[in-house]
């Protein structure tokens, strides 16, 4: 092997898609979720994989994760040279951008890894070994200072940021899946569907968690139509209260406001 192929970044190009904003219900629940984590960590590195063809999604990355976190620096990391290059003038105070893939080609562990809309073009086998190997990459738990670790975010979106569903990972493996949207563009919970990460799309058939979940869902909010008439959030967030009846929920009405639910990764995991 020459050198050269040793040091080759792990992964494909991508597409490139971006646009600005596309990423900010992605971003806002990072900051919630993993804010604290950040502050606490002596050298809180955050890094955004495959940020395309621009990278609005890192400059906005730091300037939300600094809203919560002010010593956060990111990191750009993209597998196509002329993207790196076309990126540098973007480069500030406490953001670089650098050529690598799945192997994050930074000396330190991160405390954060945004992945979006990255393993789209991947098959399903594929997945399993991405996280894993992106997982290893995350700074460990503490057990004696009680850090849980990095955090690993990896899921998809829709082109202007309406819709989202990801996974959050920890050093230790998968945690929870999210599902996300901009509540008055939605007709039905199951439209989310179509932005279920490379892990779960296509699962979402009879037999598999994630289309029971779906299924229920859309019947939870069938239910809770009479809410409609108090507007789209106070139906979502009845919608949701109900589900938590039959599914391991695990946020609270803080975040079905923003048009948000959390379920633990194990009630949806893809059956063997």
């Amino acid at each position: 092997m020459t050198a050269r192929a040793a040091h080759r970044p792990v992964g494909s190009v991508t597409r490139g898609t971006t646009n600005p904003n596309r990423l900010r219900r992605m971003d806002r629940w990072i900051a919630h979720a993993h804010g604290a984590e950040l502050r606490r960590a002596a050298d809180p590195v955050a890094v955004d994989l495959g940020y395309g063809a621009a990278p609005w999604t890192s400059v906005e990355l730091l300037g939300r994760l600094r809203a919560v976190a002010p010593r956060v620096r990111v990191v750009g990391v993209e597998i196509e040279p002329a993207r790196v290059a076309a990126a540098q003038p973007y480069a500030r105070d406490g953001l670089v951008f650098r050529h690598g893939g799945f192997e994050i080609p930074l000396p330190q562990r991160p405390y954060l890894v945004r992945a979006a809309n990255v393993l789209r073009q991947y098959d399903e086998d594929e997945v399993a070994g991405v996280w894993e190997r992106l997982c290893a990459r995350l700074a460990p738990a503490d057990p004696v200072t009680g850090s849980r670790g990095g955090l690993l975010v990896e899921g998809t979106c829709d082109e202007i940021g309406r819709r989202h569903v990801w996974v959050a990972l920890g050093p230790e493996g998968p945690r929870t899946v999210t599902f996300a949207t901009r509540l008055g563009s939605l007709e039905r919970p199951s439209d989310l569907a179509e932005r279920l990460p490379k892990a779960l799309i296509h699962r979402n058939v009879p037999g598999e968690p994630v289309h029971a979940f779906l299924r229920d869902f859309d019947r939870a909010w069938a239910a809770a139509a009479p809410y409609a008439s108090y507007g789209a959030r106070q139906r979502w967030i009845r919608t949701v209260r109900q589900l938590t009846a039959d599914w391991p929920v695990t946020d609270g009405p803080a975040r079905w406001r923003q048009g948000e639910v959390s379920v633990d990764w194990a009630a949806l995991a893809p059956r063997s």
